[in-house]
C-alpha cells in the first residue's frame, strides 16, 4: 500500500482557486513544486506511488501524484522540494482537522478518487453541508 503526504492548502478555499493561482502566479508550463523545510525520511516510499493530498477549509478535496522528492541546498539552508504531477485528481471529501506542516497518510486512510461525474456542478459548500447532514 502506498504512502502519501497530506498538507493544508493555505490561501485557497477551493480546488479551482488553487488551479487558478498556479496558472496565474507560477505558470501553466512550470512544474508543481511543494517546498518544505524538512525532507521526509520515507521519501522512497512516497515516490513509489504516493500522492500529496490537500486540505481546504477542513476537507480533503484533491491529490497530486508525487514524482520526486529532492533536498536542495546545504547545511542550515537545506530545503526539500516535492515535485508533483500536474494532474489534480479530486477525491471524496473527507474531514480533517488543522495541523502544521505536512503529515504522512497511510494508503488505507486516504480518501478514494472521484469520477468526473461524481462532483458535477454542485458548489463545494453545499456538498459539504449535505455530507454533514448524511444526505450525500
Amino acid at each position: 500500500m502506498p504512502l502519501h503526504l497530506i498538507k493544508l492548502c493555505v490561501g485557497c478555499d477551493t480546488v479551482e482557486e488553487l488551479l487558478d493561482w498556479h496558472a496565474g502566479e507560477i505558470g501553466v508550463d512550470r512544474p508543481w513544486i511543494m517546498r518544505t523545510r524538512q525532507t521526509p525520511r520515507r521519501a522512497a516510499e512516497l515516490i513509489a506511488g504516493g500522492s500529496l493530498y490537500r486540505v481546504f477549509k477542513g476537507q480533503v478535496l484533491c491529490r497530486q501524484a508525487i514524482v520526486a522528492v529532492d533536498t536542495v541546498g546545504e547545511g542550515a539552508a537545506a530545503r526539500c522540494e516535492v515535485t508533483l504531477d500536474p494532474q489534480v485528481v479530486r477525491v471524496a471529501p473527507a474531514p480533517r482537522r488543522a495541523f502544521q506542516g505536512w503529515r504522512y497518510l497511510e494508503g488505507k486512510d486516504a480518501p478514494p478518487d472521484l469520477a468526473q461525474d461524481d462532483f458535477g456542478e454542485i458548489p463545494q459548500d453545499l456538498a459539504r453541508r449535505l455530507r454533514e447532514a448524511g444526505a450525500w
